[in-house]
């Protein structure tokens, strides 16, 4: 093959990931969007009136993490863009990281205490612990969120110790090319790294999964009565609890897929800079920018 001919791929591939990155712009306006005006529509209130309902209250929470936790990743990407070849854990790299761990982490608890909130609330069992849960768990709400904020920034002292050490070691060979050094770091991150992300996404993911199931499941319940009734399906009753059970489904299929993302990405089955990088980050943008606008459209006060 000759050297002309060679040149049409890279260029082929630098268009290719050019639009690729125009879509995760896009994206990343309409999500930003989204959760800017549920920060600015709940943050608001907060303020003026000094008091939000609890589950408002967690619902601005997981708005202000998502708004932070997007632009962070499109600096990551614009600077991946810009730097293919950089090392990936160099200082601009690790002060990234940082922030993506601290409000990726946070964004996974207020999810998950959002769900939690709404099973106890929402959900009819009837036994004694969940009973006591319904009638305290509004009062839970201001632990829930400092105990995000406590669990994130653990985790984010725990991931920066991991990223640092591996720049060290970097350093200590000499500044040698990233090919060069790609399969010890690959090797690190295996072994060390990729177990400790795992842990700290699991225990969020499993009580987010153990209470959206229960949600679900007695919502469900529920809408079928209401569905067999002598109202039937034209009743307003029925037509909120299916759109309710919509709504947390829809939840549930972004929150596990989010999930599904940062395991597979964390695996390294999708290095940073390739093609397939960018479409992956296509795809777990558009469930990003998706949520955010079911969450406006299912919530009457929001939508107002």
């Amino acid at each position: 093959m000759s050297g002309g001919d060679m040149v049409p791929g890279p260029q082929l591939v630098d268009k290719t990931a050019l639009v690729c990155i125009i879509i995760l712009f896009l994206l990343f306006l309409v999500a930003l969007v989204g959760n800017g005006l549920i920060i600015m529509a709940l943050g608001s209130e907060w303020l003026l009136q000094r008091t939000l309902l609890p589950c408002d209250k967690l619902l601005v929470s997981l708005g202000a993490s998502r708004f932070c936790l997007q632009w962070v990743v499109i600096s990551k990407n614009i600077y991946i863009f810009l730097n293919p070849t950089a090392f990936p854990y160099n200082p601009v790299f690790q002060l990234l990281a940082v922030q993506w761990d601290f409000w990726n982490s946070a964004t996974l608890w207020f999810s998950t205490w959002l769900s939690v909130f709404y099973c106890v609330k929402i959900a009819t069992f009837t036994h004694p612990v969940f009973l006591w849960l319904k009638r305290n768990v509004s009062g839970l709400v201001p632990w829930m969120l400092l105990s995000s904020l406590g669990f994130s920034t653990f985790t984010t002292v725990l991931f920066f110790i991991g990223n640092h050490r591996m720049y060290q070691n970097y350093l200590k060979k000499g500044l040698q090319p990233w090919n060069v050094t790609r399969n010890a770091v690959r090797t690190y991150e295996r072994f060390c790294l990729f177990p400790l992300r795992i842990v700290t996404w699991t225990v969020p993911t499993v009580i987010f999964i153990v209470g959206t199931v229960l949600l679900i499941t007695s919502l469900g319940r529920h809408t079928k009565k209401v569905f067999f009734s002598i109202s039937g399906f034209h009743s307003s009753s029925a037509q909120a609890h299916i759109k309710a059970l919509l709504a947390f489904i829809s939840f549930a299929i972004f929150f596990t897929s989010s999930f599904l993302s940062l395991v597979l990405t964390a695996s390294g089955m999708f290095p940073f800079g390739e093609f397939r990088f960018w479409i992956w980050q296509t795809v777990i943008y558009l469930g990003t920018a998706i949520h955010p606008l079911i969450l406006l459209l299912s919530n009457r006060r929001l939508r107002a």
